[in-house]
């Protein structure tokens, strides 16, 4: 090509820019964006910006491809907006604050906060139009340029690219965007109204426009050839060929036309533009209404790309443009695009209001609010003691609404020469709008005599702004107190400690809520409360309801053993829902039931103390109690509450079991019982945690226990070591109190431990036990014989091994696995696991080295698990290893490896 030649790219989405010139790798001037190091910082500027951008980045290098347009955009936007800029790899601190805040850039995110909250992520183009669009209206919908849909955009950006590539030394291909306040002009003057819009220059003038395909094959071939003609493309049919009722004009036809048509409404368009498609149908729905009803007036079209003459007579320069033609002369524009609204104008052609006139500037606006300059400022607020100023700007909504509300609380203190209202402008009077910090509207601060000042952080009512007036202090005011839910009028009886009884012998069914003031379900529940305690009322019931202040009636609230917030009880305990409706009916049938049980309800008599009704069982108190458990081989004690229905219903068995054991010594041991609301600290000493509770004890031994264990390590010979006796703690369910058994490794014999629970004690019967492990070891081959004389094969009962006393040992010492399960014939719970038991025994069935077997009453070691099928082949598959708390290798929270 003899001469170079420029080709211009004229769209809205589609923005290619040149690479950065020197002068833009300067170090940039980030004065204008805040940087925000740690989180009380943070925290300040969220309640004095309120409208808040801030760019989360690992580090400035990761952000510095953002701030040449945030710089820019903080600068334009001072005074409605600000940007802020957190090094979330920085220091520790803003490590800390971007963890708080829960954000994680990879490597850039921006976020906006609006009012002191979060409000969005910044999903628009970066940037400066649209940085200061999201600005101007954060809560807005995106611009329609900015989103995803357009097709042919998003499919013609890398295209354009490669084909600017391929023709870098044979053309210019650039693009701008005209949907800025600067482009504007440039997009009126080309008549820019659909995008991509792609225009071929030459010599600075505009030659052709291209039609071709959005491809870079298309685009390199045109481009070495500008013609008109664009590559074949498929020709869409001529709107005047399509058969309606609309009819199309051109410049020879158009005046005589509507002359001698008295109402015409004319449509001009342009047969590309997409609103122009996207009306046609609705247009040419009308056409044919008004026809099918003899509607007068007619409905016509003009393609202004082709009758450019009656265009640029009419001054079109946006499609589509409707203008109404009365007698001739064009009347008005219509603004109207449905069917129906057209045909509706066309009855009766109006034309359209004149858009509002301009607002009223508010200093225009006569009231007692003084509106202050740059210059009477500093004047005014130093000749008033409480001066209250409203920094706005006119277009902001907030200000709209605070407007009325700050101009009615001038009026009420006009007569108070010691109060003032004030107003800035910010959009005029920037520079004491930026002296006072101002970044969102309305800002409101606080003067007195021009020296204390602060921002007011109350509400924007006349009544706030007139409170605050009256004792102006910094900081949000103090919210309300509550009133005292006994102050409020209801039908609810407020009970307290001096007159429930009398209260509840004048009522037969009373119905009381136990709660707190500042429990959130009681606040809940209340108006269904009181709802329900009119109705009550209103149907003259003889129940009622009451309540009682547990924070205040502290006695009342420890006599029925509250426990919770709002607990409601009518003699049995209320557990229906807290609507009125429900609350109402279990009233009603309450005092029914009453009524109807009353005439022959005795006296019901006081309930006897356990200890005072059962002597089979030891009731034991903190004096008594380790007495009781040093005395009895074994021991077990049930821990329990008089009022607990499962203590009530344990009871009668237990003292059963007693009596065998305690007073006709049927088995070895003892029963005994504790009251935890009377002996509190054993109770709590013994770690109970619910009623009833048949252990406690045992975890006092287990640190001792296993201090003894390293300790021999320690000073024992490593092969005697191996040789160790093992302590096996006994356990029923972890029903009884630890009894200690001794046995050695090859299970050949056992006696009792009768020590004490120290370290001490362990360790020294542990060596003795050693020391006759090896002088016993010479009297076993002899006493072989004799021991096989008494033994006995383990019987088995559903292919289960029941294990006694003269076969355990050896059965132990012969079988590498042994699972043991000690039950009581009477324990429901091992009813419950003999069936898995017995199932996950089959599972092993064909592995001599494996067994399940079962004792009857006699204990070893213990299996904590689950009585599950699954569990017991589980625990079987890898037997348990106990090791010590602190050894490697041992899993806290593996309850396999706990004694």
């Amino acid at each position: 090509m003899a001469e170079k030649k420029t080709s211009i790219i004229i769209s809205l989405l589609l923005i290619l820019f040149a690479e950065p010139s020197l002068q833009g790798k300067k170090r940039l001037d980030r004065s204008s964006i805040i940087e925000i190091n740690d989180v009380k910082s943070f925290k300040k500027i969220q309640r004095t910006h309120t409208n808040l951008l801030v760019i989360f980045a690992q580090s400035d290098n990761d952000a510095s491809s953002k701030f040449e347009v945030l710089v820019q955009a903080a600068e334009e936007i001072k005074g409605k907006g600000t940007i802020g800029y957190i090094n979330c790899g920085g220091t520790k601190d803003s490590k800390k604050l971007c963890k708080k805040l829960k954000v994680s850039p990879n490597p850039v995110v921006l976020k906006h906060y609006k009012d002191g909250d979060f409000n969005k992520d910044f999903d628009r183009k970066h940037t400066l139009k649209s940085v200061l669009n999201f600005l101007n209206d954060p809560t807005g919908e995106m611009p329609w340029e900015e989103e995803d849909g357009c097709g042919f955009c998003k499919k013609l950006k890398p295209d354009f690219a490669l084909a600017a590539t391929e023709l870098k030394r044979e053309a210019v291909m650039a693009g701008m965007d005209v949907d800025t306040y600067e482009g504007y002009p440039v997009r009126e003057k080309y008549n820019i109204t659909g995008f991509p819009t792609l225009i071929y220059f030459e010599n600075g003038e505009e030659k052709y426009r291209y039609q071709g395909k959005y491809d870079r094959d298309s685009i390199v071939d045109w481009m070495r050839n500008p013609s008109p003609s664009a590559p074949p493309r498929k020709e869409e049919d001529e709107w005047k060929d399509e058969p309606s009722d609309v009819v199309h004009l051109s410049d020879g036809t158009f005046d005589d036309f509507v002359i001698s048509n008295p109402s015409v409404l004319v449509m001009f368009y342009a047969p590309w533009c997409g609103h122009c498609k996207a009306m046609k149908p609705a247009y040419t729905e009308a056409a044919q209404t008004m026809k099918e009803q003899q509607i007068p007036g007619v409905l016509a079209a003009v393609d202004a790309t082709k009758e450019q003459e009656i265009g640029k007579r009419y001054k079109i320069e946006g499609f589509p443009t409707v203008k109404y033609f009365k007698d001739g002369e064009v009347a008005f524009d219509m603004i109207e695009r449905m069917a129906d609204k057209i045909v509706g104008f066309m009855k009766d052609p109006k034309e359209p209001p004149p858009p509002p006139p301009p607002e009223r500037d508010w200093s225009e606006i006569p009231s007692e609010v003084v509106h202050l300059t740059t210059d009477t400022f500093k004047g005014f607020v130093k000749k008033k003691k409480h001066v209250l100023v409203m920094f706005y700007a006119p277009w902001c909504g907030h200000c709209k609404k605070a407007k009325p509300e700050f101009m009615d609380a001038a009026k009420h203190d006009a007569e108070n020469s010691k109060i003032a209202y004030a107003a800035v402008d910010c959009t005029v009077q920037t520079s004491v709008c930026n002296q006072y910090d101002v970044n969102g509207y309305p800002t409101f601060r606080y003067f007195n005599y021009g020296k204390k000042d602060f921002k007011y952080m109350g509400g924007r009512e006349a009544k706030d702004f007139m409170q605050f007036m009256e004792n102006p202090r910094e900081g949000p005011p103090p919210p309300p107190p509550e009133p005292q839910w006994s102050d409020v009028p209801s039908h609810v009886h407020h009970l307290t400690d001096d007159n429930f009884d009398e209260f509840m012998e004048e009522h037969d069914s009373v119905l009381v809520m136990f709660y707190a003031p500042w429990c959130g379900h009681c606040k809940a529940m209340k108006p269904d409360y009181m709802d329900a305690a009119e109705e009550l009322a209103n149907r003259n019931a003889r129940g009622v309801l009451t309540a009682v202040d547990c924070t205040k009636q502290k006695s009342l609230a420890k006599k029925f053993e509250i426990g919770g917030f709002p607990t409601r009880v009518l003699h049995q305990e209320y557990r229906k829902s807290r609507t009125k409706e429900d609350i109402v009916d279990f009233m009603l049938i309450s005092v029914a039931e009453t009524a109807e049980a009353k005439p022959a309800k005795p006296d019901k008599p006081a309930e006897l103390p356990w200890s005072e009704e059962d002597s089979n069982v030891f009731h034991l108190t903190e004096n008594t109690f380790d007495e009781f458990i040093q005395t009895h081989s074994s021991a077990l004690v049930m821990f329990y509450a008089p009022w607990c229905p499962h203590c009530k219903k344990v009871k009668p068995e237990y003292s059963k079991v007693a009596k065998q054991v305690n007073i006709e010594n049927k088995a070895e041991g003892a029963l005994g019982a504790v009251d935890c609301t009377l002996e509190k600290e054993l109770c709590a000493k013994q770690e109970i945690r619910g009623y009833p509770s048949l252990c406690g004890h045992c975890v006092e031994m287990k640190p001792a226990y296993f201090k003894a264990a390293e300790i021999l390590r320690e000073e024992l010979d490593p092969t005697l070591v191996l040789r160790l006796p093992t302590i096996f703690f006994f356990f029923l369910s972890l029903s009884f109190y630890c009894f200690h058994r001794y046995t050695a490794r090859n299970g050949d014999f056992e006696i009792d431990y009768d020590g004490d629970r120290s370290v001490e004690d362990i360790v020294n019967f542990m060596k003795s036990m050693a020391d006759e492990d090896k002088g016993s070891s010479v009297e076993e081959k002899g006493g072989e014989e004799k021991k096989q004389e008494t033994e006995e094969e383990p019987r088995e009962i559903d292919g289960l091994k029941i294990l006694t006393e003269a076969n355990f040992e050896t059965f132990l010492s012969q079988t590498e696995h042994v699972l043991v399960m000690f039950y009581a014939p009477w324990c429901s719970h091992c009813q419950s696991a003999k069936p898995t038991f017995l199932k996950a025994s089959e599972a092993f069935a064909k592995e001599p080295s494996k067994a399940f077997t079962a004792v009857d009453c006699s204990q070893d070691a213990e299996y904590d698990g689950d009585p599950t099928e699954e569990d017991f082949i589980a625990f079987m598959a890898s037997p348990p290893q106990p090791l010590p708390p602190d050894q490697p290798g041992n899993d806290a929270e593996d309850p396999r490896d706990e004694l």
